[in-house]
């Protein structure tokens, strides 16, 4: 069986009588996507702690019911992959605090304290570097974002002192927040006479397109994906480590392909997104979520003890 086909049967087990009914990063698809390209090339021993972590989250049980045994781990890890989305959902997560889309000035926003941890942390699945094409005020990314706890949460997890219920609750965000930032409108803001606020467009949330959920970031986190990852990608690139520089080529890229390919508006009007730029969109994702498998299951291969 080839990749393609083994990946779609894999995520076909991850929703057997599943679904957070989430719409963020990837999407679910996305998501667990990279997280069948990691699980893929991490080691034995890597799989085996990882699988061992998980075991940990409450959801546990949930992500690997009715899967027969020879699945289980692998669906576990992929299914861990939206966790961060579904504690967003107060029906199926109550208990949950949300505490905003950008993080409170309080020492709480950057917390590292495992599942203790009841906030929601909406502002950890982005970095919002910005931009103008038009000579329009930007204004800098929040202090706290994905960047600063993937540096965070791998420095944990490779610590021997450090617990495993936090272990476990942050190699399930890292899980999502490698996938997060390979996403290019969760590495910008475009700032324009018609989007100057200091969040600008908020990563394209409000740029406004002919199809697709009516958003660009809607398209860009879900319809782009297609049926599986591009295999063909450069090892020299997958091997880049440094979280930095992840969200900088997302970040040039949503200015060449995301908002250029055809241009999308800097006013406010409805953009439309043309055959060429679509099938452009669709290689960009599959690309990108290859891509952050890959660097993923170095991530864990290199820091996970």
């Amino acid at each position: 069986m080839t990749f393609r086909l083994k990946l779609a049967a894999m995520i076909a087990v991850a929703g057997v009588a599943w679904s957070s009914g989430s719409a963020h990063a990837w999407h679910e698809k996305g998501h667990m996507m990279v997280a069948a390209v990691a699980w893929e090339q991490m080691t034995p021993a890597v799989r085996a702690r990882a699988i061992e972590l998980l075991k940990i989250n409450p959801d546990y049980s949930k992500w690997i019911a009715g899967v027969a045994d020879d699945l289980k781990d692998k669906t576990a890890f992929m299914r861990a992959s939206v966790w961060p989305d579904d504690i967003k959902n107060p029906t199926t997560h109550p208990g949950f605090i949300n505490d905003g889309d950008s993080p409170p000035k309080t020492k709480q926003a950057g917390q590292n304290i495992g599942y203790a941890d009841k906030r929601m942390h909406k502002y950890w699945h982005y970095k919002d570097v910005p931009f103008s094409p038009d000579g329009t005020k930007t204004f800098r990314a929040p202090p706290v974002n994905a960047e600063t706890q993937i540096r965070r949460f791998t420095a944990a997890i490779s610590k021997p002192g450090v617990s495993d219920n936090i272990k476990s609750y942050d190699i399930i965000w890292l899980i999502h927040m490698v996938g997060d930032i390979h996403q290019p409108l969760h590495a910008t803001a475009r700032f324009t006479k018609a989007f100057k606020t200091k969040e600008g467009d908020r990563g394209g949330n409000s740029v406004r397109i002919d199809c697709c959920g009516s958003k660009l970031h809607t398209y860009w986190d879900g319809e782009v994906v297609g049926d599986s990852p591009d295999p063909k990608v450069a090892a020299a690139a997958a091997a880049v480590s440094d979280p930095g520089a992840w969200i900088l080529e997302s970040f040039n890229i949503a200015k060449t392909d995301v908002y250029m390919k055809p241009p999308i508006e800097t006013k406010d009007v409805v953009s439309k997104l043309t055959p060429a730029y679509k099938s452009n969109a669709e290689k960009v994702a599959r690309e990108r979520i290859a891509l952050a498998g890959a660097r993923l299951a170095r991530l864990f291969n290199d820091n996970l003890k």
